[in-house]
């Protein structure tokens, strides 16, 4: 009865509006107060003790510092430097520059680890950039959102972050490692159909008699950004700093690359910034925090253990079990963020894992699939929405354009599925 109670409790506060992880913390609160409404104070004393347990663990202190990374990079001029060598790497002609909007925001990925970051990042630059070559503003929305959904999976990752505090087993260098390949994979798989596309309904018509940057010049002017994943990564690799160190790191190389490199930000510009990135860091911490609340009244009332039980009795199967999961998680992405997701439905996949023995890295991988590919799926899809507020143009205008880059990254999703090795072969090789 309690626990029917809690998830209705849920439900009910997310659909009247109240933010996600009021929602979780309410619902965990009400169903801890009803559990022990014998005992003194209701056994309310839980609800403190949990929030911070779930706020207080080293990892996530790289939340912020990468959040900040994404900001820095942003106001520094790095994605127009970048966009610029590409653009002299691969030349002009149809369907050029959504393939340079992809390979951008996936090299984005490597410095900030946030989808909506780089989205933001990316879009102010290739979204004016298309609309000049002719490319529909619902078009460049989309591919600007897919894009930017690479860089949860694409080292670092805010995502495998938050994942490696719920889940025992699962290293925040081992989930970098696991990400590579398979985000890679992703962004090969958006660039077909965003091509084929643009080609197929003549779009980008202007886009040859467009200029094309020297190579040298600019290859010169993106050399500090091109060098940036070379230090995040690299550092981490040579075991020099830990992932949360990485992103201190990161954070200091983008205030010189963008002061004394570049010169396009100031000391003036760092309030903003400041600002900016501790709004965005104070939303994803807090729901962290709400959310160990609403997992203690799951193991508390032993809502998981029955769960469990009735999924694995029914008959589906290992591949059942995990086609439903995948489903699931595919309609969770379109109405919740990432974060939320993970914090929703971990601990209830986890003893899951157990029983079926899957790697803990790959199941990682795999729901950070899910969580990328809800990212640039309507109806709530974070990336989408911050570049179509870039184009000027309204979600259910994508649709059309969207679907196809989601059946491509579908595809990726089943080749991780059948073929493990992709995400664990690299943290093997790595000794991770």
């Amino acid at each position: 009865m309690i626990a029917t109670l809690l998830f209705a409790l849920f439900i009910v506060t997310m659909l009247a509006g109240v933010p996600i992880g009021a929602a979780l913390g309410l619902a965990g609160t009400a169903a801890i107060a009803l559990a022990n409404s014998e005992t003194q104070w209701f056994g309310l004393l839980a609800v403190p003790q949990n929030f911070y347990a779930g706020l207080g663990k080293y990892p996530l202190l790289a939340v912020p510092m990468f959040v900040l990374v994404g900001s820095i990079f942003d106001r520094s001029g790095v994605a127009a430097r970048l966009v610029s060598f590409a653009t002299a790497i691969v030349g002009r002609g149809p369907g050029m520059l959504p393939l340079i909007a992809i390979a951008v925001a996936m090299f984005m990925g490597g410095i900030s680890g946030s989808g909506p970051a780089t989205a933001a990042a990316v879009g102010g630059v290739m979204i004016a950039a298309m609309s000049k070559a002719g490319y529909p503003g619902a078009f460049s929305a989309s591919v600007v959102g897919a894009a930017a959904a690479t860089d949860i999976l694409i080292p670092p990752s805010i995502a495998f972050i938050v994942y490696s505090v719920l889940v025992p087993g699962a290293s925040v260098p081992a989930l970098f490692a696991a990400g590579l390949i398979p985000g890679v994979l992703v962004g090969l798989a958006l660039i077909i159909p965003s091509v084929w596309l643009a080609r197929r309904h003549g779009m980008g018509q202007l886009e040859a008699d467009l200029p094309r940057p020297p190579l040298l010049r600019s290859f010169l002017d993106s050399f500090w950004g091109l060098m940036a994943p070379v230090v995040i990564l690299g550092g981490m690799r040579m075991g020099w700093f830990t992932p949360t160190e990485a992103a201190v790191v990161a954070v200091f190389y983008g205030l010189f690359v963008g002061m004394v490199i570049h010169r396009t930000m100031t000391w003036r510009d760092l309030f903003p910034i400041l600002k900016e990135s501790g709004e965005l860091s104070a939303v994803i911490l807090i729901v962290v925090a709400l959310a160990g609340i609403f997992a203690f009244s799951l193991s508390t009332l032993g809502v998981i253990d029955p769960l469990t039980r009735a999924i694995v009795e029914s008959g589906l199967g290992e591949w059942g079990v995990l086609a439903l999961i995948v489903l699931l998680l595919v309609v969770a992405g379109m109405f919740l963020d990432g974060i939320s997701i993970f914090l929703i439905f971990v601990p209830l996949l986890w003893p899951l894992m157990q029983h079926y023995q899957w790697n803990p890295v790959w199941f990682g991988v795999l729901l950070t699939l899910m969580v990328a590919m809800g990212q640039f799926t309507p109806p709530l899809a974070v990336n989408l929405m911050v570049s179509c507020r870039i184009a000027g143009v309204s979600m259910e205008t994508t649709v059309r354009w969207v679907l196809p880059l989601v059946l491509a990254m579908g595809v990726v999703v089943l080749m991780v599925i059948v073929w493990p090795e992709l995400a664990l072969w690299l943290p093997r090789v790595l000794g991770f």
